[in-house]
Formats: C-alpha cells, sequence, structure tokens
C-alpha cells in the first residue's frame, strides 16, 4: 500500500522525540532528581548522604539516615537554541529556541523502621521533553512538535548490614506518555491501481500528522554503599532498563497515501491517493536503557568535602525502532552507542548553618554523527554548577543550585525521498535553577 509518510508513527513520537532532550543529561535522560546533588553537578550521586533524595540516587543510602524526613522541589529549566547554515528542499525559518521553558518536580520520603532497616518512597522524572518549532520550520517535514513524559514511583527498602556496609533494592512504576505532530509534502493526487500506474487527479497541500500513545511498565533499581575507612564512601546504584509497549492512535490530516483500497470498473481494487483525515492504532515496543552509576566521597576534613562520579548509559540496546499499525510496518535504524558521564565535585561546610557546593560535569552523547537529527540535535555537552545548603534549625534544610550546561555543536545532514533534505548547526546551551526543601520528623 502506498503512503507518503512513511517514517512519521508513533516510534518517532515516543521515541526519537524524547532523545532530543536538552536537560542535565544525555539523550532523553534527566538528572533533576536532586537540588543538593545538583550542585555538585551530580558527583558522589550515589555515595553522598545528605536527604531523601538519596532514593532515587542510592536506596542504600537510606540506611545512614537517622531520622524520618521528606524533601520537595524542583528544577527550573530553560535552553537556549540557535540553528545556523540551515539549508534545505524546503523552504521555511531556522528560529530555534524549539524547547520551552519547564519546571520538572520531585519528591521523596524516608522513614526508618529499625536501625537496620529503611523504608523510602520517590516520585521523580526520569526522562522528559518538549521540543516545539514553529509553524513553518524549515526541517518541518523531519520533525516538528514532540512532547514525551515519563514519571516514575518508586517505593524502596534498605539493609544496614554494618556500621560500613548497606544494600537497597526498589521497585520502580513508571508512567509514560508521548505525543508528536509533524508535516508532510504536498504534491499529486489520484490513484494507484493494481499494476503500479498513477492516475493524477489534483495537488493537495502539505499535510499534517498528531500521534500520541502511552503505557506503564515496572523496573527496579538497587545499590550497595560501602565505608571501608571512617571518612570515605564509595557507592554503586543500578537503575534497570524499562520495557515499553505503547498503545496509541495516528491522525493524517490532508496526507497522501490514507485511502483504502475500492474497486473502480475496469481497473478493480485501487488505492486512492487523497486527502481525507484518517485515524488508525499504533504500537510501538521500545527500552529505556538500564544506567550503572558509582561514585566516591571521602571527607578531606572537617570542612572539605570531595567527590567524584562516572555513570555508563546502556544505549547500545536501541538499535531500532518498530513500529506496527494496520497501514505498515515500520522499521528506523538508530544504533546508538553507550554512553558515559564523568563528574567531580566538592563541598565546603563554611558553618553550621551553610554548605557551599560545586561541580563539572562531562556528558557524552549516544547519538552517532551520521544518525543525527532535528529530532535529536545534540552532541556532548559541559555542566558547571553551583549550590548551597542552609540548615537554620536542626529540622529544616534549604538547598538552592544552578546549572549552566555548554553543548558541543551539533551539525546534522538528513535526506529522504518523501521528506527531501535538511542540513543546520545547532547550538545549543541551558541553564537549570533547583530549590528543594527537607524536613525532618
Amino acid at each position: 500500500m502506498h503512503n507518503n509518510f512513511k517514517p512519521l508513527s508513533l516510534a518517532v513520537a515516543v521515541a526519537a522525540a524524547a532523545v532530543s532532550g536538552q536537560a542535565l543529561a544525555g539523550a532523553f535522560q534527566l538528572n533533576e532528581q536532586s537540588v543538593s546533588g545538583q550542585g555538585t553537578s551530580g558527583a558522589g550521586r550515589a555515595s553522598s548522604v545528605n536527604d531523601a533524595t538519596i532514593v532515587h540516587g542510592n536506596p542504600a543510602g537510606m540506611s545512614f539516615l537517622n531520622r524520618a524526613q521528606v524533601t520537595g522541589g524542583g528544577v527550573y529549566l530553560t535552553v537556549d537554541s540557535d540553528i545556523d547554515s540551515a539549508s534545505g528542499s524546503a523552504s521555511g525559518s531556522n528560529e530555534g529556541d524549539m524547547v520551552p521553558n519547564t519546571v520538572i518536580p520531585f519528591g521523596f520520603y524516608v522513614q526508618p523502621i529499625n536501625d537496620n532497616l529503611h523504608f523510602g518512597l520517590g516520585v521523580y522524572a526520569p526522562y522528559g521533553l518538549i521540543t516545539d518549532y514553529e509553524g513553518q520550520f524549515q526541517g518541518r517535514f523531519f520533525g516538528d512538535r514532540s512532547k514525551v513524559e515519563v514519571v516514575t514511583v518508586q517505593p524502596t527498602i534498605s539493609v544496614k548490614f554494618s556500621d560500613q556496609f548497606s544494600a537497597g533494592f526498589g521497585l520502580t512504576y513508571n508512567q509514560i506518555d508521548g505525543e508528536l505532530t509533524a508535516n508532510t509534502q504536498g504534491g499529486p493526487v489520484g490513484f494507484f491501481d493494481q499494476t503500479g500506474a498513477f492516475t493524477p487527479t489534483g495537488v493537495a497541500g502539505e499535510g499534517d500528522i498528531d500521534i500520541e500513545g502511552d503505557d506503564n511498565a515496572w523496573g527496579y533499581t538497587l545499590g550497595m554503599m560501602y565505608k571501608p575507612w571512617e571518612h570515605t564512601t564509595f557507592g554503586f546504584a543500578y537503575h534497570s532498563e524499562v520495557d515499553y509497549d505503547l498503545e496509541g492512535k495516528a491522525r493524517f490530516t490532508n496526507v497522501r497515501g490514507t485511502g483504502s483500497p475500492t474497486v473502480v470498473p475496469g481497473l478493480g481494487p485501487v488505492v486512492p491517493v487523497g486527502t481525507a483525515t484518517q485515524q488508525t492504532d499504533a504500537d510501538l515496543s521500545i527500552t529505556l536503557p538500564a544506567v550503572w552509576d558509582f561514585s566516591v566521597t571521602h571527607e578531606l576534613n572537617d570542612r572539605w568535602t570531595l567527590m567524584a562520579g562516572a555513570a555508563m548509559t546502556d544505549w547500545s540496546e536501541f538499535e531500532e525502532i518498530r513500529v506496527e499499525n494496520d497501514v505498515r510496518e515500520i522499521v528506523e535504524a538508530q544504533n546508538y552507542e553507550d554512553s558515559w558521564q564523568y563528574s567531580v565535585g566538592t563541598a565546603y561546610q563554611l558553618n553550621q548553618a551553610w554548605v557551599l557546593r560545586t561541580g563539572l560535569t562531562y556528558d557524552e552523547t549516544p547519538i552517532k554523527d551520521e544518525y543525527r537529527s532535528v529530532r535529536v540535535p545534540s552532541d556532548d555537552r559541559v555542566i558547571f554548577s553551583l549550590g548551597a545548603g542552609w540548615t537554620p534549625m536542626e529540622d529544616l534544610t534549604v538547598d538552592v543550585a544552578y546549572s549552566y550546561i555548554h553543548e558541543t555543536e551539533a551539525s546534522l545532514s538528513q535526506e529522504e525521498e518523501r521528506r527531501g533534505t535538511y542540513e543546520a548547526d545547532f547550538d545549543n546551551t541551558a541553564q537549570a535553577f533547583g530549590a528543594q526543601v527537607t524536613y525532618r520528623f
């Protein structure tokens, strides 16, 4: 069956849209689950126990919290994207700044059950993205508006085996929602008969596609924390892959090649190539990758603490997007690479009430140059952060942080028979402003 909208499908709505995230981690990961951790650019994420956000950073760390506490907050993310040296087969504009300002919230709770057993609960967003190009974006046939949201609820248990060693385990319940709109090129409309011959009957303008899908799935997280010496802590955390089977709808408006076969006298069954609106079911299986997080925290003296970390995201599992619908099966190669994030940071205890933090991160992209697209206009990035924690009383701490993200210029060149060509250089920077409050019972 002939279909002019070959690659735009639920797969793109959820997967390709997601991987263009301009956040504090590579591809579409979000690291905005802790403002105290943001202050050190995530360094020591799996080995530093500051507050209840350790539920996500390393569930084993709950064992080193001696009081019940709740931590809640959010990160305000603003992104600046400039598009340079753009060219392509279509006419249009290249305004950039396609990522709207966004707030990413989170909340965590830890409750000691006894000296050796702790319970924790977290609600956070591990993945998320909104990109929204202008209506006449020159690359609109390769991508227009994308929205993906993942919300995770994580009940967790930790066990303290000794003063030196603890372990933790948590289940994750994950809800994913995705939406995509995009344009398709216009052109002649008419009929394809059973021999493949085309009979034109007119000309169609640009089409529009709106695709939505959602699913929920379970995963897990586990961690270990080890203190071989009084002032040194090693941490390891593993966040499992999560398998989704999304179900959704794809609506085609003014798109050629969406008709059903009809019988025409003298021709037999033919496929109309028209401009009618059609809605069809769409299904996608996709796996969000596992993350391995290693870090170390060392208290140099009463005032200075040093942290370092390395995290690997298992992106090499993301080889293709395969979609099934009642029009045709669609397969798109991705061929991602495993990516690493390296971070260093420090905290300075100014006095009993104030702690100051800073950190630096280098974050690799999993995207190979030849697969970069307008939905994935990102490259390696460097993140510099500053933060502070204020404890005016024993039961209350307020943390704030600021991060500046600078990304290597991302060049892309796309070409496809039905979508034409588009080339451009993307210059992306971002700023993140975080605040959280911790109250201890």
